[in-house]
């Protein structure tokens, strides 16, 4: 039963357009656990500006002044902070989604099964019964390619190497979903320094207005404060830079191992239920 033979009132067991994260937003869902990247700024823009207006209503505080008082540089670190953490919660819950087709019963528990020519399209059935699109799940998108060429394979071998392949492809699909978190990860700091820049060029040149124009200590005084100011935006920016890259890069960190050891499970599972229950006869085995 493919996509075109169900019945109106199909509910499959796991189903991509009601369950996945994006889709739920109503956006277009990013392939497997990638994160659709419009949705990610777009988050990232909503809650920059949902944190500036919860400080606006604040009293004067540190973080207050340390966000809104050190020039244009802190929103812009906030701004690629949110959407680095958009990005990295999105494909949370897309690879938590993707797990699930783990639990699901693929190939009959019956010892005695045997996977061959003849038996895939009971196989091929079942999948189309556990889910509405098998294209948009990592593991069954494997087991549907090899399946859809195990007719015109001779040996075990051929399937698994087609099973190595396509885990291959997804791994490096995976390692490219990162590129831009890590990119951000990169920004950050280079805008915490461009902030350090900003800040010490204001001190300085507040410094040399002082020295130029007064000699009283009095009248130092009040001048004094724009170049402590600008010390407070130069090493106020640096440390915003660095803590929210250091938290966003250990976030990624736990992600990506959680994303590697599902692509493992799914490999042990395609070797276990697939190539495992794997008989091709007429000496056309390994």
């Amino acid at each position: 039963m493919d996509q075109a033979e169900r019945p109106a009132d199909f509910r499959p067991e796991l189903s991509f357009v009601r369950s996945d994260p994006e889709r739920r937003f109503g956006v277009s869902a990013g392939r497997f656990t990638q994160s659709n990247q419009l949705l990610g700024l777009l988050l990232g823009i909503t809650l920059t500006v949902i944190t500036y207006a919860v400080l606006a209503k604040m009293p004067p505080n540190l973080v207050k002044s340390s966000l809104t008082e050190r020039g244009p540089t802190p929103y812009a670190i906030v701004l690629f902070a949110f959407w680095a953490l958009s990005i990295l919660f999105v494909k949370f819950f897309k690879l938590r989604f993707q797990r699930r087709a783990l639990l699901l019963s693929l190939v009959p528990s019956d010892p005695t099964f045997v996977l061959s020519p003849a038996t895939v399209d009971q196989i091929t059935d079942r999948l189309y019964e556990l889910v509405d699109d098998p294209r948009q799940f990592v593991l069954f998108s494997r087991i549907q390619i090899a399946l859809s060429n195990l007719r015109n394979m001779r040996r075990i071998g051929d399937v698994r190497e087609v099973l190595d392949s396509q885990a291959d492809h997804d791994e490096a699909m995976s390692e490219s979903s990162y590129s831009i978190v890590r990119g951000l990860i990169w920004a950050i700091p280079v805008l915490g320094f461009i902030g350090t820049v900003l800040g010490l060029s204001q001190a300085i040149g507040s410094f040399t207005g002082v020295l130029a124009n007064s000699t009283d200590i009095e009248q130092l005084r009040p001048a004094l404060q724009k170049v402590t100011g600008g010390l407070a935006t130069a090493f106020e920016t640096t440390l915003q830079g660095l803590l929210a890259a250091l938290t966003i890069h250990m976030l990624l960190t736990f992600i990506k191992r959680d994303e590697e050891r599902f692509l493992d499970d799914c490999k042990e599972f395609c070797q276990r239920h697939i190539v495992g229950r794997l008989r091709l006869t007429g000496g056309e085995g390994d």
